[in-house]
């Protein structure tokens, strides 16, 4: 065997001082590298960033703002009790939960909590540095504060941990709030644009708390109030109860984050009468002077031995459409319904636009539904029954931008939700002017239904409404809930809902009240009508209309109390609208006539009508609400 003579010891000698030599220079070049500071290198990349939401005085609505996420990896905990106790202070968290919460994470990750804010966030992070925590960092989303909770939450919306709105106008105009990605890369801008509602919150703020109250006085499932304006179409008021806070949104119900007025369909009552009227009015089948007779009900016939009865309330006698609308008689507006052609009832109800969508910044918004002849479900009974607002579902926004129409002279404008849109240097690239629709109704007849409406106000069932300083309209209705899964009315649950129109002579506000499910007195009038008339004060005051018997007079001090109507009976029947049932308890002790009252509250019909002349056992019947 040869040795190979190249590893002499001499050369083995000089390759190990080398070898050495450069194990110490890597060793001390690692070193010095190691004992430089890095610094993290900026990755220049701007975060986008939210528009914000105001109401139109510039009240912040919607606000961008950052939140964290406290991400944890266990498998970098170190100790995981020291970890839970110094936590368990800082955190929402006991020491027992977030270790629970590590030992039986599925993956080496878990988020120990979400959405915190950026002072909760330099707490934690305070506690990790004195503590030299391990496993534990902090990620970055985009969050959005809502200044006022709970204020006309539905029309705003709520903006989702992934920086997308999920509701209202958050929702809606994502793409107006939140810049683009190419926008972004352009380097246009990476600041969305800042959207102006027509909401005004003081006016939004004073309403919900008449709202909130009337839904504790009723007991109600729920309650929705629109107020617009009647010229331009702007909401300037919406609400939808029972609402959720949009800070908590995640742990609202589905209660609190439906929008009622868009989403909900019902059928409306007697309130849709106005519009049946008006059709009656604009296709000739009527004329203002025309007289019917209400006898309790009427009769109405099918082919073949088909026939059905519409009850009424009272006997209102010999009446035209304005005392129709005044006592709401169902008598009568079925004998309007039947004098106008099918065709021409179903292509107006279109045309104020029942069964179609309104168009307004509002997700998920319900067409309703209107039958049409050729329907399978259409019977004789459907047009007589949809005059008086049955069969027929609309939401509170169709009956709100069909009640445009009457205030516009005919004219429907459509609603809005959106004032103007500015962009991040505050220029406006939008500013709402108002969308007028193809008329309806000719002037005159808008005209003949406000004052009809007026008369409700006045004399007939919305009269807890009327205001002695400013002329207001109102209709009222109240509708059995079709159930569902019976295919039958409910005996309990009601929809009671009033439109108003105010002031009636120039048109400034439409204010529309719904009140869903409530407990013990359900009557419109009894229960929406008196509401209508506080929050119509509110609106009145705020907005600085006119109150034109409003005049300021010095007083002596002197109260005098004006005596009580004189209600008794001589040669004719005196007018007992208005009377109080306590002020009619004397009529009972006269002997030649025999008198029926029937309901409580307030008359506000009777039969037969005042200046009748009285006859030896004369019967008279009064209707209270």
């Amino acid at each position: 065997m040869q040795i190979n003579h190249f590893f002499k010891p001499r050369r083995l000698v000089i390759l190990g001082i080398v070898f050495v030599a450069l194990l110490f220079y890597i060793i001390f070049t690692f070193g010095k590298l190691a004992a430089i500071p890095v610094t993290a290198k900026s990755q220049q990349v701007e975060v986008p960033q939210r528009g914000g939401i105001y109401d139109k005085n510039g009240k912040t609505l919607a606000i961008e703002s950052n939140f964290y996420h406290i991400a944890v990896q266990p498998s970098a905990i170190r100790n995981l009790n020291e970890f839970a106790t110094y936590l368990a202070p800082v955190t929402d968290l006991t020491k027992e939960e977030i270790i629970s919460k590590i030992n039986n994470a599925p993956i080496d990750f878990l988020y120990l909590e979400k959405s915190i804010n950026r002072d909760k966030k330099d707490i934690i992070s305070k506690t990790i540095k004195e503590h030299t925590l391990s496993g534990i960092y902090f990620d970055e989303i985009p969050g959005r504060i809502y200044p006022e909770n709970a204020l006309a939450s539905q029309v705003i919306g709520y903006m989702g941990n992934a920086g997308t709105g999920l509701s209202g106008i958050e929702y809606t105009m994502q793409n107006i709030l939140q810049p683009s990605e190419e926008m972004i890369k352009k380097g246009s801008s990476n600041i969305g644009n800042n959207i102006f509602l027509t909401i005004d919150a003081n006016l939004q703020y004073q309403l919900e708390e008449i709202a909130q109250k009337a839904m504790e006085e009723t007991q109600a499932e729920s309650f929705m109030l629109i107020s617009a304006n009647a010229k331009t179409g702007e909401i300037l008021s919406y609400i939808s109860l029972p609402s959720a806070n949009l800070n908590e949104y995640p742990q609202s119900t589905k209660e609190e984050q439906k929008d009622l007025p868009a989403m909900a369909a019902y059928e409306p009552g007697s309130v849709f009468k106005i519009f049946t009227v008006a059709t009656a009015l604009q296709t000739g089948a009527i004329t203002p002077e025309q007289k019917f007779v209400c006898d309790g009900g009427e009769w109405i016939y099918g082919t073949g031995n088909e026939k059905a009865y519409i009850k009424c309330l009272g006997h209102h006698g010999t009446i035209t459409a304005r005392e129709a609308l005044m006592y709401s008689c169902n008598d009568v507006l079925v004998q309007i319904a039947e004098k106008i052609s099918t065709d021409d009832f179903l292509s107006y109800i279109n045309k104020f636009g029942f069964g179609s969508k309104t168009g307004l910044q509002r997700p998920g918004e319900t067409a309703g539904s209107v039958k049409d002849k050729y329907d399978p479900l259409w019977s004789f009974r459907s047009k007589p029954t949809m005059a008086i607002g049955q069969e027929i579902s609309v939401s509170a926004l169709q009956m709100v931008q069909a009640t445009t129409a009457i205030a516009n002279k005919g004219i429907p404008v459509k609603l809005t939700l959106v004032s103007k849109i500015t962009d991040p240097n505050a220029n406006v690239v939008y500013q709402h002017k108002p969308e007028y629709k193809k008329r309806i109704i000719d002037e005159n007849v808008a005209k003949q239904i406000l004052s009809y409406m007026q008369t409700v106000a006045e004399k007939g069932t919305g009269f807890r409404a009327h205001r002695d300083d400013i002329d207001i309209g109102v209709k009222t209705g109240t509708a059995q809930i079709l159930d569902p899964e019976t295919g039958t009315y409910s005996t309990t649950d009601f929809v009671s809902n009033c439109m108003s129109i105010f002031p009636i002579d120039d048109p400034q506000i439409i204010l529309y009240i719904v009140i869903s499910k409530a407990k013990g007195e359900t009557y419109s009038g009894r229960i929406v009508a008196p509401i209508i008339g506080e929050a119509a004060d509110v609106i009145i005051d705020q907005l600085g209309l006119a109150r034109g018997r409003a005049s300021s007079i010095t007083h002596t001090g002197k109260i005098v109390i004006p005596p009580s109507k004189d209600y008794s009976i001589d040669r004719t029947v005196p007018d007992f609208t208005g009377a109080a049932k306590r002020e009619l308890t004397h009529l009972f002790l006269n002997k030649n006539i025999q008198v029926l009252i029937h309901g409580e509250g307030y008359v506000i019909s009777q039969s037969p009508e005042p200046g009748t002349p009285v006859t030896e056992n004369m019967k008279i019947e009064l209707f209270l609400e």
